[in-house]
């Protein structure tokens, strides 16, 4: 068979299939971390399979969810930091998916990028297999796409789709009433959304990337990329063990905006600003900008990055239950008559 007169490969337009290939061996380790019962086949197939009669299930609903990083991939890209966003496009996932009573099963991730280049990729890939290792869930599949003409030199993009399950009749939020307790667990700084205006606060310090952190610590770009909280584990527990009615993932639009969106028809909230001490990051941020209150609660965490409702009666234990699992926990406020978030008081 000819190959052609003008002898091209797919090589030479671009596209490396061999740095693909290594790329999956090389991710292969690292993806049978994440091996969970109900995993029925590894990396290389034209599809995944999983059982879930063998992960423990009788009568399931499946919980989908996507995600990605955002513009926070920006800062890793450009700072050469790139371990820990596998990690942040998890859990903008399953954080969504346990919100919902799911148990995360399975992982599945897409990177794109111009070139590829096996080291960055591998490192975030193994970022991805740690995400998935810390909420239980197995990576099973994904893609990896070489787009010579679609990216600039060095740069690439990340989204992810997790499944989970659940037992029929087991979906919340379920329960919610006038009363209930709000617990405000701790983030681990920005997260993962409202880095568009972090990457403008940053250029109007001053500062670069590899500067100090003003709150101290490591570089103010390591510090920025802190890797989003995973709360599955102990919000399962807090499920299994106590009165939940309700999560929130404060994600894109804060408290502000996340809350109500498991709060029935007629209930509200009111919230403590003074349950909680301002983390520094946020504080430094709100300074640069002069960002206003109600700016900072609608688009930041501010350090809160999942809301738990539970009945008044299990308040304490499910708390107990919280700490022994290492989360910090701030009683937040009540549910209340009426709609959407009221505050109290102002971010200290």
């Amino acid at each position: 068979m000819s190959d052609g007169k003008n002898g091209l490969t797919y090589a030479q337009a671009g596209v490396d299939i061999d740095a693909g290939n290594a790329l999956v061996e090389r991710i292969k380790p690292a993806a049978k971390r994440t091996n969970r019962s109900g995993v029925m086949s590894g990396l290389g197939g034209f599809g995944a399979l999983f059982d879930l009669k063998a992960a423990g299930y009788s009568d399931p609903v499946l919980v989908a969810a996507t995600d990605g990083v955002g513009t926070k991939l920006r800062i890793a890209i450009d700072t050469g930091h790139v371990d820990g966003v596998g990690i942040d496009l998890v859990a903008m996932c399953v954080n969504d998916l346990v919100c919902q009573g799911a148990e995360p099963l399975f992982f599945l991730d897409y990177f794109a990028t111009g070139k590829l280049e096996t080291e960055i990729a591998a490192r975030v890939v193994e970022g991805i297999a740690e995400g998935c290792v810390r909420s239980g869930c197995a990576l099973i599949g994904g893609e990896t796409a070489e787009m010579p003409g679609m990216y600039p030199e060095g740069d690439f993009d990340l989204a992810g789709f997790a499944v989970g399950a659940m037992e029929r009749g087991a979906a919340l939020p379920d329960g919610v009433k006038e009363g209930d307790v709000l617990l405000g667990l701790g983030s681990d700084g920005v997260h993962s959304n409202g880095y568009s205006l972090v990457r403008k606060l940053v250029e109007l310090s001053g500062l670069g990337w590899d500067a100090p952190c003003p709150w101290g610590g490591s570089t103010l770009g390591e510090a920025l990329l802190a890797p989003t909280r995973l709360y599955v584990k102990p919000a399962l527990a807090a499920i299994e063990a106590g009165e939940v009615h309700a999560l929130a993932h404060i994600t894109g639009g804060g408290l502000t905006e996340n809350l109500p969106r498991v709060l029935p028809e007629g209930l509200g909230a009111e919230i403590d600003l003074g349950a909680w001490d301002l983390p520094d990051l946020f504080k430094w941020m709100r300074g640069v900008g002069g960002i206003a209150e109600g700016e900072m609660l609608k688009t930041f965490n501010c350090g809160i990055g999942m809301i738990l409702v539970v009945e008044p009666e299990s308040e304490y234990a499910v708390d107990e239950l919280l700490r022994g699992m290492g989360e910090t926990v701030h009683r937040l406020g009540t549910v209340t008559k009426g709609q959407g978030v009221s505050y109290s008081g102002g971010l200290k």
